[in-house]
Order: C-alpha cells, then sequence, then structure tokens
C-alpha cells in the first residue's frame, strides 16, 4: 500500500485544492509456494528485481575487473 500526494495552491501556482492517491498492491509471489517481499525500491511501481542475492552476486563475479571508463 502506498500514497502520493499532489500539492495544492502553494506550489507552483496550483489549484485550490489537493489530490491523495492511495494504491493497494496485492502481495506477491516469488514461485508457487515463496513469497515475495517488496520493500524500499519496489514499492509504488517502481523497478523490481526478481533475482536472489546469489544470482546477483555471481553475475558480478562474471563483470570484468577494469571499469569500462578506463578501457
Amino acid at each position: 500500500m502506498g500514497f502520493h500526494g499532489a500539492h495544492g495552491a502553494d506550489f507552483e501556482g496550483g489549484d485550490e485544492y489537493w489530490q491523495l492517491h492511495g494504491m493497494y498492491y496485492p502481495p506477491l509471489l516469488r514461485s508457487s509456494t515463496v513469497r515475495k517481499f517488496m520493500v524500499g525500491f519496489e514499492m509504488l511501481a517502481q523497478v523490481q528485481r526478481d533475482l536472489t542475492p546469489e544470482e546477483a552476486a555471481e553475475t558480478l563475479r562474471g563483470l570484468p575487473s577494469k571499469h569500462f571508463k578506463l578501457s
């Protein structure tokens, strides 16, 4: 669940009212048996990363050690 609010008249000539937008999301499932807990950057329609820490570590280990700007 999350909320977004729009500023009223005190913000760049806005109207004399303000808006509050509430969003309710159902729980997501990583698989049929493992629930996915959405926290931090994953909330409120932001990018979702559905990979395990082990998969991320394997990807990072496979990257070249030399920085791309130095090559």
